[in-house]
């Protein structure tokens, strides 16, 4: 389990654009389980969307590659570098995340080769499904 300070050790990321709150289970190059408390304080809510707050999608996916990151960056020696997008695939949304929601953000290292992997992504809430896909990324 990695809370926050030590979540920021390992990835770039700062607030308002650290997704992640806490790491329940990670192995170094293999997975990582978080969370991110969806909370109506948040600033993207003022205008997505006013009257009917919506977490916005990319937001969904970019919380997932910074679970993605932790199990990539935690490998010793990767530390100090970056995780880069390098492309989404296969990717479905399957749920709106609303204020109140906890997101349980899942990433399995499915491919890597040098620097390039691939991540099998889903978010859920309340056990279902939320978003699901493949992320790619480079590590620099």
């Amino acid at each position: 389990m990695l809370d926050i300070k030590q979540i920021m050790e390992i990835i770039p990321q700062r607030a308002p654009f650290l997704m992640i709150d806490r790491v329940e289970d990670y192995e170094p190059g293999k997975y990582c389980i978080a969370y991110k408390n969806v909370c109506i304080n948040e600033p993207y809510f003022q205008g997505h969307f006013p009257s009917q707050p919506i977490m916005p999608g990319v937001l969904i996916i970019e919380a997932l590659a910074q679970a993605g990151a932790i199990a990539i960056l935690s490998k010793p020696e990767n530390k100090g570098k970056n995780a880069l997008f390098g492309g989404v695939d296969k990717l479905r949304f399957k749920k709106q995340v609303v204020p109140g929601d906890v997101l349980r953000l899942e990433v399995k290292v499915i491919k890597e080769k040098a620097s390039i992997g691939i991540g099998e992504a889903v978010a859920y809430v309340n056990d279902k499904v939320a978003v699901k896909g493949e992320l790619t990324f480079a590590v620099v």
